[in-house]
């Protein structure tokens, strides 16, 4: 069926889905805009992206739709304790899921680049020991505008 329309090309007709390569990238630009002494803090944590959780990570967490696990913190964290990697134990890790990430972007009202920021550094927090219900409660604070 042809157009009455004249034919038009919008902004995304040549674009596609950002790749494991650009959300690095995006990970990168967030974490070299964090502060110097938060950055130092985190240590050797390893950066990975991932198009899914693998499903022994969702099994362990009970989680039924891989689309419900944005990111993911595996190791120990400061309050644990030394985060140094000893001998035979991993280092800490953060995933980035890519396919859940890209999913809830695209039901929310969110720049792609905002909503992988706010994943990594929640991963972050769990870094420094925080659980989703401390960081919730800092997100509220300084959703009023509180200290």
């Amino acid at each position: 069926m042809a157009s009455i329309h004249p034919v038009s090309r919008s902004d995304w007709s040549e674009l596609k889905a950002p790749d494991l390569g650009d959300f690095e990238a995006m990970a990168s630009e967030t974490l070299a805009g964090l502060p110097d002494d938060l950055l130092l803090r985190c240590g050797h944590v390893q950066i990975n992206m991932a198009e899914y959780a693998p499903d022994d990570v969702l099994d362990a967490l009970s989680i039924e739709d891989p689309h419900d696990l944005l990111g993911l913190f595996e190791g120990n964290g400061l309050i644990d304790g030394d985060d140094a990697a000893g001998t035979g134990r991993l280092p800490n890790r953060i995933w980035l899921f890519r396919r859940p990430i890209l999913d809830y972007w695209a039901a929310m009202d969110e720049t792609l680049g905002d909503v992988v920021a706010h994943v990594l550094i929640h991963e972050i927090g769990h870094h420094f020991g925080l659980s989703d219900q401390d960081m919730e409660r800092i997100e509220a604070a300084a959703d009023c505008g509180l200290d």
